[in-house]
């Protein structure tokens, strides 16, 4: 069979993890595969199935135009549409293309395999791709409101035994996707084991600051990791972030070095509970405390088919706003850094438009140089980018 795997044409700083799964499962089945990005009107196959994936809700129009691209280009073509907009909201799915097949959730049968990294070269977006990407186990221990992956996912369990035999041979980096490694009943191994490899780790995810302990903290000391991420999400979890630092500083990683993702505008109608800017504030003013790096991380409900339109009830738009032109004039990379002007900053600030408010006129430029004070170092610790898991 000749099967066609598509990623449409979403902003995405990943390669389509799921999908390289399903073609080395489909390879090994003596299929011919071949993945195109977008709607691709230069094709040498004429497949016997077409899978489509997706990524956040709000990105669904890109799913919808490749559904019905390739429906045209190959009709009577059996076309599968899965990943997360897929599984969150299947039925939304169905009721506009009735004729697709929507798989929830993960392709199971492909998940013990290798991706299939060297199609990428095919697509001109990912020809340089140099990136190994896995999950050393799925699910998590929380239930927490804002996050999918309770539902997705379920409870956390080990998915791979091994991690050396998903790393590419030519790749330079290992970025892993679990949602709580820490939680892992086999975290130890897998660090030890990723140490062997010598590469660079990213725990791009997030490690949950709550499980950090002095073991923990040697370990991943031990690890090639120029950024340690964690969450700081209430301010409940402040001594579990305190202790967190305290044990990966003993450990001898420098503070700088610790992102923290912080969400904001997180609303929960059920018992009508959320942050505010003034509790925002008090975490971004605890990590700037502390000498390390916030990363804020503006809250979207699961379903949401709009990205920025919630805003929920405890904030006003012009707060959120306020936040998004901060990160771009006064952080770095939309984080920002313990550079001392801006750690002043936000210490003196009183209220959250204070601490939020920027001089008239001011340049990236200027905002940059009186931020910044000789603190440019280290600035590989602002890149905190995430994506959540790839479902295909």
């Amino acid at each position: 069979m000749e099967i066609l795997f598509v990623e449409p044409q979403y902003y995405s700083k990943y390669p389509p993890l799921g999908l390289l799964k399903l073609a080395s499962y489909h390879r090994s089945r003596g299929d011919k595969i071949s993945l195109v990005r977008g709607l691709e009107q230069n094709l040498n196959t004429d497949p016997d199935i077409v899978y489509i994936t997706s990524l956040f809700t709000f990105a669904w129009a890109p799913v919808h135009k490749a559904i019905e691209y390739y429906q045209k280009k190959f009709p009577g073509t059996k076309i599968s549409v899965g990943g997360l907009y897929a599984s969150i909201m299947p039925d939304r799915v169905k009721f506009h293309y009735p004729f697709v097949d929507v798989h929830v959730g993960l392709h199971e049968s492909a998940e013990q395999y290798m991706p299939a990294y060297d199609i990428l070269n095919t697509v001109e977006k990912w020809k340089n791709w140099d990136s190994s990407i896995l999950f050393s186990t799925r699910g998590c221990i929380r239930n927490c409101p804002f996050c999918v992956v309770p539902k997705l996912e379920g409870k956390i369990r080990v998915s791979i035994s091994d991690v050396q035999n998903f790393i590419h041979p030519d790749h330079k980096q290992v970025i892993l996707w679990d949602n709580n490694f820490l939680a892992s009943p086999q975290w130890r191994k897998t660090i030890i084991d990723l140490k062997e490899t010598g590469l660079k780790i990213d725990f791009n995810q997030g490690l949950d600051a709550r499980l950090m302990d002095e073991e923990k903290a040697q370990h991943i000391a031990d690890l090639n990791m120029p950024t340690i991420r964690m969450a700081y999400d209430f301010k409940d979890e402040k001594a579990a972030v305190e202790r967190a630092v305290e044990h990966l500083e003993e450990a001898g990683i420098r503070r700088r070095k610790i992102l923290f993702y912080t969400l904001f505008n997180f609303y929960n109608p059920g018992n009508e509970y959320g942050d505010t800017p003034e509790s925002f504030l008090e975490i971004i003013q605890d990590i700037a405390n502390l000498g390390c790096v916030s990363y804020p991380m503006r809250y979207e409900p699961i379903t949401s088919l709009k990205k920025n339109q919630f805003v929920s009830p405890l904030w006003a738009p012009e707060q959120l706003e306020a936040i998004a032109d901060a990160r771009r004039v006064i952080g770095f990379g939309g984080a920002f850094p313990p550079y001392q002007g801006l750690v002043d900053k936000f210490a003196s600030a009183k209220t959250f438009d204070e601490a939020f408010k920027l001089r008239p006129k001011q340049s990236k430029d200027d905002a940059s140089k009186s931020m910044n004070k000789g603190l440019e170092q280290d600035t590989s610790t602002c890149s905190g980018d995430t994506v959540s898991p790839s479902y295909s």
